[in-house]
């Protein structure tokens, strides 16, 4: 009697499908890796623009708190003519002016500060104590907050309450009065920031024109 054969129930894969299976599995892999690559990079640049917002708003935040609040005390001394009559002066690249230091520093008092790029690429605020006196401050002595690294162009312009329209220029060259505004343009490397207008005004002890009991001391 010859054996009958049956097929076999099952057979192993060949060399070739075993290849064909392999580089599936790799271009799955490889498209995995791509796209856990490409969420994690989306994630960081979500996160450093959402830090960029952050420092943003710290640093205007800082600006209309520090630099809204001037003083309008005229300077004492013997002045030279057409000399500036307040503690007051603004270029297109820097202002300096007296005024108060925001609260979240802790610091009572007036203040004399120097707005400007340093180091080229930097936007900081110098500050130093209030003297009411020649000579003027030493600017190699003070502190200085940085509000902004990056920065690639600073422009001041000031615009004064009595022009109708309003006009904006630079540098300030009125000695008997302050400007009402100032506008701030800052560039940096990752973008220019909205525009930012800060009006002044003075601190109620210092402006003669305030008539009135001053609570809580003088400034």
């Amino acid at each position: 009697m010859t054996a009958r054969r049956f097929p076999s129930a099952s057979r192993g894969f060949t060399l070739v499908e075993l290849l064909i299976v392999l580089v599936l599995l790799s271009l799955i892999t490889l498209a995995l890796a791509s796209a856990m690559r490409t969420a994690a990079q989306t994630e960081e640049r979500i996160d450093a623009r959402l830090e960029r917002m952050d420092d943003l708003r710290i640093a205007t935040d800082f600006l209309r708190a520090a630099l809204g609040r001037v003083s309008a005390q005229k300077r004492t001394g013997i002045l030279e003519p057409g000399s500036a009559q307040f503690y007051f002066m603004g270029t297109a690249s820097e202002v300096r002016w007296v005024g108060v230091m925001p609260a979240r520093y802790g610091a009572g008092g007036r203040y004399h500060f120097r707005l400007h790029l340093a180091d080229g690429q930097t936007l900081a605020l110098q500050y130093l104590p209030w003297i009411d006196s020649p000579p003027q401050p030493n600017w190699e002595l003070a502190r200085s907050i940085p509000l902004a690294t990056g920065v690639i162009g600073l422009s001041l312009q000031y615009a004064d309450a009595s022009d109708e329209p309003v006009q904006w220029g630079a540098p300030w060259a009125t000695p008997d009065r302050m400007p009402a505004h100032i506008a701030v343009t800052v560039q940096t490397v990752n973008g220019a920031w909205p525009d930012l207008v800060v009006p002044l005004r003075a601190l109620p002890a210092s402006d003669g024109r305030l008539r009135g009991p001053v609570f809580g001391g003088s400034i």
